[in-house]
């Protein structure tokens, strides 16, 4: 099963207000575990980069000025989630902003039949009830080695992507230490070992003795 954990970062936090999206991540997965294989891009929002949002992510309007505009990157997008499983942490976020975007170039959306989507959150709600379950706080709380000084999108996917890891078992899941092969060689070999079954006949002593071991767990 191919899944994609994906994250943006943009430029505020409604897309009626004009905001628009700086930076896709995404990282397969396959039967939940990553894969290896990523795809990003940084997007020239063509507006000024609010200061607040500068804050969080540190993308400039220097350093976008040069990127791809959206529509120059989104067939690349598409054709790397294609019709795959969506991992989206807070998808009444992401999803919305991506579909406002794609609706003004083309009207191909991403929606729930073509790819299912798992939103994180939700999922972190139901697992840790009144705990935080930001992007964050599970990084922290299922020990994720992943250095995160300011939000990215392409870092931010690979969080989630071992988040959810984590959540559908974690790594343990796919160690098989011992295969069946293995296995039916040391079930057949204990068939085959001969144990001794020489019988010890209680003394009346060690009766007597029992029995004032009992009287004195019992007291």
């Amino acid at each position: 099963m191919r899944s994609v954990a994906l994250d943006i970062e943009t430029t505020g936090l409604n897309f009626l207000e004009g905001h628009k999206i700086v930076e896709i991540g995404c990282v397969e997965l396959l039967n939940n575990f990553p894969s290896g294989q990523k795809w990003q891009r940084y997007v020239n929002p063509e507006r000024t980069m609010p200061e607040e949002a500068f804050k969080i992510h540190g993308l400039s309007d220097d350093f976008l000025s040069d990127k791809p505009k959206f529509s120059d990157i989104i067939e690349s997008l598409l054709d790397f989630i294609k019709d795959s499983e969506l991992i989206i942490h807070n998808s009444r976020f992401d999803l919305p902003f991506i579909n406002y975007e794609i609706e003004s170039i083309k009207n191909e959306l991403i929606n729930p039949v073509k790819n299912k989507i798992v939103d994180t959150l939700g999922l972190a709600k139901k697992i840790h009830p009144g705990q935080s379950v930001s992007l964050d706080a599970l990084r922290k709380r299922y020990n994720i080695n992943i250095e995160r000084k300011n939000h990215g999108a392409l870092l931010d996917a690979e969080i989630l992507a071992e988040v959810f890891l984590e959540m559908n078992g974690g790594r343990q899941q796919f160690m098989n230490l011992i295969s069946n092969t293995e296995k039916q060689e040391i079930k057949t070999e204990l068939t085959r070992q001969k144990y001794s079954k020489k019988i010890y006949e209680i003394t009346e002593q060690e009766k007597k003795s029992h029995k004032e071991l009992l009287k004195f767990i019992k007291n």
